[in-house]
């Protein structure tokens, strides 16, 4: 049986259609969905626009998969917006199917089942990193924090190359909410923020999934990363071949959150995954959790 999931994120729409042996195709789109929504409180029209558009054109690729049973998330940004249900129902007329909203502790957890699913019995900690929110996962549960790549350029670093202690503030800001976070174990990194400073730090001529997925990243390679990433304009890091233009605006808040996401669980390392909710909620449909 053939299957598409789709995951509806603050940043970026992704799609995964697979029958559980043969990967058909990943699909991933940045649309800045949740640009803003963090200070107005609703999905910007343009926006909306965007990932309409985009979720049509994954609407299409599953049709044309002759996809057997579909399913589509939303998280952060859609959970918080007070237009959500008028995205909703359009985006349902897009896929075929109408998105669940998830809170952050399903979304923490299908991360959890899509990553772990390939890794032995060692404790792990998940980490999935999204625009507007990060969760921490092991096996006994998760922890969602209202904190992202593109919440935290939204309330602090606004301008690029960063402004004299803009980073230390968003890293001071980043710490104090994770404050309470008690998760122990060894670190996996799930998602687009992850990923992409991964293939930054592997210095890929262009983004090679293969090349990302198990890559293992040090702490001092992502400091070193941040720092450079702080001292760029946006148009600077867009030129960055390994990754994509789209997120040239929010990575090195990514960059912050994840530097301090190791310190809270006291990892040297992390572990990137190219699995994860997309993985776990495919698992889900096809009957193999």
């Amino acid at each position: 049986m053939r299957v598409g999931v789709v995951d509806i994120g603050t940043n970026s729409m992704r799609l995964l259609i697979t029958d559980g042996i043969v990967e058909v195709g990943r699909w991933v789109e940045v649309t800045g969905l949740g640009r803003g929504v963090d200070a107005t409180g609703e999905l910007a029209e343009d926006a909306l626009e965007r990932t309409l558009a985009t979720l049509g054109r994954f609407g299409e690729r599953m049709d044309g998969a002759s996809v057997v049973r579909r399913a589509a998330i939303a998280t952060s940004a859609t959970r918080d917006a007070a237009n959500r249900e008028e995205f909703l129902d359009r985006a349902a007329s897009a896929l075929g199917t109408r998105p669940d909203v998830i809170p952050g502790e399903r979304e923490g957890a299908l991360a959890f089942a899509g990553a772990s699913a390939e890794l032995d019995d060692t404790p792990h900690v998940v980490s999935d990193i999204g625009g507007g929110s990060t969760e921490f996962v092991t096996a006994d549960g998760a922890t969602s924090i209202d904190i992202g790549s593109v919440r935290l350029t939204d309330r602090i670093l606004t301008e690029r190359p960063a402004r004299p202690g803009d980073l230390a503030r968003a890293q001071d800001h980043v710490r104090a909410l994770f404050r309470d976070v008690t998760a122990a174990g060894s670190l996996v990194g799930v998602a687009g923020t992850w990923t992409s400073l991964a293939a930054i730090d592997l210095d890929l001529p262009s983004y090679d999934r293969l090349r990302v997925h198990h890559h293992r990243m040090t702490r001092s390679s992502l400091s070193r990363i941040t720092a450079r990433l702080a001292g760029m304009s946006v148009e600077e890091t867009a030129e960055i071949p390994s990754l994509d233009p789209a997120r040239a605006p929010v990575i090195l808040a990514g960059s912050v959150v994840a530097r301090c996401v190791m310190d809270t669980v006291s990892a040297d390392t992390t572990l990137i995954s190219e699995h994860d909710t997309l993985d776990g909620l495919a698992r889900e449909l096809l009957d193999l959790t």
